[in-house]
This record gives C-alpha cells, structure tokens and sequence, in this order.
C-alpha cells in the first residue's frame, strides 16, 4: 500500500490549498482515511477524516467548518480541502488509512502513511 500526497505550498493567511492523497494498492472505499498534521515541535495531530462508506466525516475542532475532506472513488484519491487559512495551520500534513473500525483521531489505528506534504500560511 503506497500513499502519495501531494498540492502542499505556501498561501496568505485567509488563503486556499487543497490537498490530494492518491492511493495504490488499497481501495479506499473500503477503508478510513484520514489527514494528520505535524507542526515543528509538536506532537502530530488529527485534522480529518472518512469513513469507509463515505458516508460520515470526522474534523478536529480547530478545522470544523474550514476544512473538507472529500475522496474520488474512480481515482481512488481522497482530498482535503483547507479554507481560510491561518498561520496556526503550518504543518506537514499526512494522509493515513487505516480498517473500518478505527478510531478516526488516534493515530496508531493507522497503518498505512503517506509522506507529507509541507503547508505554509504567512501571516
């Protein structure tokens, strides 16, 4: 299993990114997927995520109503869609999967990682 993410940059604060996870070797409509992030010196963090129906959305707090998590079945890619974004939301953001019944915010229940992806708001 092979996750690629990709679409990270540099934005303004209040800003856009989306951000793309593309798949191999696991279908995603089958599993959970999820976006962590990690700034410098912190401990890595959720940001969001699906579940293995697409039919429910997890967020973090501190996303919830700026960020949308979204997957293409057909190119078996999930996306993160990032909105107004602030200088709090510099990162390297991960995507993960993981089985049906994980829990969506802890990371360990993840098996598969992808690189990361840099994100960069200035203020």
């Amino acid at each position: 299993v092979q996750l690629q993410a990709s679409g990270g940059g540099l934005v303004q604060a209040g800003g856009s990114l989306r951000l793309s996870c593309a798949a191999s070797g696991r279908p995603i409509s089958r599993y959970t997927m999820g976006w962590f992030r990690q700034a410098p010196g912190k401990e890595r963090e959720f940001v969001a995520a699906m579940s293995w129906t697409g039919g429910s959305t997890y967020y973090a707090d501190h996303v919830k109503g700026r960020f949308t998590i979204s997957r293409d079945n057909a190119k078996n890619t999930v996306y993160l869609q990032m909105n107004s974004l602030k200088p709090e939301d510099t990162a390297v953001y991960y995507c993960a999967t993981g089985g049906r019944s994980i829990s969506y915010s802890d990371y360990e229940g993840y098996d598969y990682w992808g690189q990361g992806t840099l994100v960069t708001v200035s203020s």
